[in-house]
C-alpha cells in the first residue's frame, strides 16, 4: 500500500505517544461528549478507521498534517458503499472528517498535538439545500402504513408500532431503537415519549391518538404472549422474538419490505430516514411553523430542517401571494 506523500515522519518504535491502546484517547474523548449511543458508536468507527489508515502507512497520528488528512479523505471518497454499490456520499465523508476534527480538538486541549490537522484540510462541499435521501409523498406514507396494518405475521403489531412512530414523529432510527418502556409517559393529558436525541440532548415528543393506539396494541400483544400484565413489561420498547432490542438494520429491512408490499416504485432505495423527510415536508405543507418542525426534529440549525422540506420550492408557497392578498384586503 503506497505511503502518504506528505513529509510526515515515521513513528519511532519506542514512541508510545498514543499509549498502549490508541482507543484509550478515543474513549476519553467520547466520555467527554454528550452523545447518543448511536453517534458514539459511529464516531468510534470513524476514529478507528483513521487510526487503521495511519497504521497501514506507518504514519504517526500525532504528527500528521492537513496533507495526510486530505490524502485520507480522497481515499475514503473512492470507497464503495456496500449497501448502494456507489461511492460514499460527500455527507458521509464530511461526517468522518468532522469526527476526526473533534477528536483532534480534544487532543489539542490535552496538548498531545500542537494543532488540529483537520482544520486546514479540504473537506467536501455540501449542498445545504439538498438531501440525497429518497423522500415519500403523504400518499406513499399512507400506503406504507396500510401495508404495515395488513402485516399479519407474529411481529405485525410491533412492526406497525415501529413504522407509525417513524412516520408520525419523524424520529431518527437510532432514536427509535433506543426507546425503553420507561420512556413512555403521560403528561398533563398528553401521551408522550422521552429520549436522548442527537448531541446528547434530552427530548420529548407527544404521541398523537393513532400513534398511541399503535403502541398500546403492540404492548398488549407482547404482554399477552408473555403471559403478564402490560405494566409488568420492562426493558426496550421494541424487541425481537427472543426479547432483545430491535436493531437499526432490522428497521431498515422492515421499511423496505413494507414499501415493496405497498408497491412503492423506489422501495429498494428507501430507508427509515425517508419517513423523517416525509414528516418534515408534510408538517410544513400543513402549515406547521418552521420553528416547531425544527424543534420536533431536534435540529440545531433551521437550514437543516429546510433541507428536509421537499415542498419548500412549491410556487404555491411563494410569499408573494400572501403579500398580494394582504394588499388586496387593505384596499377593499
Amino acid at each position: 500500500m503506497p505511503r502518504s506523500t506528505s513529509s510526515v515522519t515515521r513513528r519511532p518504535a519506542t514512541d508510545a505517544a498514543l499509549g498502549a491502546d490508541p482507543l484509550d484517547f478515543t474513549e476519553a474523548w467520547l466520555r467527554n461528549r454528550r452523545l447518543s449511543e448511536h453517534t458514539r458508536a459511529a464516531y468510534r468507527r470513524d476514529v478507528t478507521g483513521w487510526l487503521g489508515w495511519c497504521a497501514g502507512r506507518d504514519v504517526d497520528p500525532l504528527r500528521v498534517t492537513f496533507l495526510d488528512v486530505n490524502a485520507y479523505a480522497r481515499d475514503v471518497e473512492s470507497r464503495v458503499d456496500p449497501r448502494t454499490g456507489r461511492p460514499l456520499t460527500p455527507a458521509t465523508v464530511a461526517r468522518k472528517l468532522s469526527a476526526l476534527s473533534s477528536w483532534y480538538d480534544f487532543l489539542a486541549k490535552l496538548r498531545a498535538v500542537p494543532v488540529n490537522p483537520v482544520a486546514g484540510a479540504d473537506r467536501p462541499r455540501l449542498d445545504r439545500d439538498h438531501s440525497a435521501t429518497v423522500g415519500l409523498s403523504p400518499d406513499e406514507v399512507d400506503a406504507l402504513l396500510a401495508a404495515a396494518e395488513a402485516d399479519t405475521g407474529p411481529n405485525g403489531a410491533r412492526n406497525r408500532a415501529a413504522v407509525t412512530l417513524l412516520a408520525d414523529l419523524g424520529l431518527r432510527v437510532g432514536e427509535l431503537v433506543s426507546l425503553d418502556l420507561t420512556d413512555l409517559r403521560t403528561e398533563r393529558g398528553h401521551r408522550s415519549v422521552r429520549f436522548v436525541g442527537k448531541g446528547g440532548r434530552a427530548r420529548r415528543r407527544a404521541l398523537a391518538p393513532g400513534t398511541a393506539a399503535a403502541v398500546d396494541a403492540y404492548l398488549a400483544a407482547r404482554a399477552a404472549a408473555a403471559g403478564v400484565p402490560v405494566d409488568r413489561l420492562d426493558g426496550p420498547l421494541l424487541v425481537t422474538a427472543s426479547g432483545n432490542r430491535l436493531d437499526r438494520h432490522a428497521v431498515f429491512r422492515l421499511v423496505r419490505r413494507l414499501a415493496r408490499a405497498a408497491g412503492l416504485p423506489a422501495w429498494a432505495e428507501l430507508s427509515p430516514h425517508s419517513l423523517r423527510h416525509a414528516f418534515a415536508t408534510t408538517a410544513r405543507a400543513e402549515g406547521v411553523p418552521l420553528e416547531d418542525v425544527q424543534d420536533a426534529m431536534g435540529h440545531a440549525d433551521p437550514r437543516t430542517t429546510r433541507r428536509y422540506d421537499r415542498d419548500r420550492h412549491n410556487l404555491d408557497r411563494d410569499p408573494a401571494y400572501a403579500i398580494w392578498a394582504a394588499r388586496a384586503r387593505r384596499g377593499s
